[in-house]
């Protein structure tokens, strides 16, 4: 064999290893990309909803509905996810999650409290799809589909 036939198999090879290595790289990135994708997705994606059932707030109007996200924040900020523009719910009033399956209504230590079917709440509760969600003067119902 020759030094041009040997030089020659060694560039085949070097050529056929950056293109195995490039075309890994694709499929690494391609999964990643597809995993990233399903996540957001499953963020984003509605699972209820909370309406507006009763409001002494012209600025909430009853029938208002929002939709609930995996996480959840209520309150007066900007911040959070369903902003509830009323004097008596704290900028950061109470916190609605999803965990293991379950809906948790949570109150973030807010100065008027939240209600869970008019009875206050002190820790993080359970919740179900018709419960009301006391938040101020802001009265909502969850709808879980």
């Amino acid at each position: 064999m020759t030094l041009e036939i040997g030089l020659l198999i060694l560039r085949s090879l070097a050529g056929v290893l950056l293109l195995a290595f490039l075309i890994t790289l694709f499929v690494m990135l391609w999964r990643d990309l597809r995993v990233v994708t399903q996540e957001v997705n499953s963020r984003t994606k509605r699972r209820g909803q909370l309406v507006v059932t009763k409001s002494e707030n012209p600025a909430v109007k009853p029938g208002t509905v929002y939709p609930l996200l995996p996480l959840t924040s209520l309150g007066r900020a900007p911040t959070n996810t369903i902003r509830l523009n009323d004097a008596f719910t704290s900028s950061e009033h109470a916190l609605v999650t999803l965990r293991s399956g379950q809906w948790w209504l949570e109150d973030r230590e807010s100065s008027n409290g939240t209600l869970l079917n008019g009875e206050p709440i002190f820790q993080p509760l359970v919740i179900a799809s018709g419960d009301l969600i006391g938040v101020g003067q802001v009265e909502l119902r969850l709808e879980l589909e």
